[in-house]
């Protein structure tokens, strides 16, 4: 009997964070494909703010699922297709640098993951449009692809900025302790 007890709070369990987990690729895609500005080779969006946040609350393998679909998805349904296999591993990888084990979700060490998240985005997306979009390595290439760095330095700063308002109004209102995650 309590061994289908367990059973059944494992499932429920599991159930929440799938579901948490699709709730976050969603809006990971709503606000990366729907509130973007654009600029030179792709855009810059605030949707990095709500990966870091799924990070702060889910699990890695959830955070790490829903940031690399939901940005994969705004990419893909934007008709940037070429970007999805770098957005997937670069958004996958910026899900790792923030926690779920504390019981706040602004805390140094997550405030601290923002400075490795934006190091990834410049040269993830540079190195990605400098060698793998043009199909060859050559110097000229990067050094353009690195002209980006100011878009992806802003889309980091308004990421953080909606990271932080929406981490700390979360945190007030105990949400990490309610989900009982």
């Amino acid at each position: 009997m309590a061994s289908a007890v367990q059973t059944q709070k494992n499932g429920t369990y599991k159930t929440r964070l799938l579901a948490l987990s699709g709730l976050f690729a969603a809006m990971i895609y709503v606000l990366t494909a729907y509130l973007h500005i654009p600029t030179g080779a792709g855009y810059t969006h605030a949707g990095d703010g709500l990966i870091y946040l799924a990070a702060c609350i889910l699990p890695t393998p959830y955070a790490v699922a829903a940031s690399a679909l939901g940005g994969a998805l705004a990419d893909g349904l934007s008709g940037f297709f070429i970007w999805m296999p770098g957005t997937i591993a670069i958004k996958a990888l910026t899900a790792l640098f923030f926690t779920n084990k504390s019981e706040k979700i602004i805390t140094l060490r997550n405030i601290l993951g923002i400075i490795p998240s934006l190091v990834l985005c410049v040269v993830g997306y540079s190195l990605y449009e400098g060698i793998f979009m043009t199909k060859h390595f050559s110097a000229a290439t990067i050094a353009a692809a690195f002209g980006q760095t100011p878009a992806y330095c802003v889309q980091v700063l308004a990421s953080t900025v909606l990271f932080i308002v929406c981490g700390i109004a979360l945190d007030r209102l105990n949400v990490k302790k309610k989900l009982s995650l």
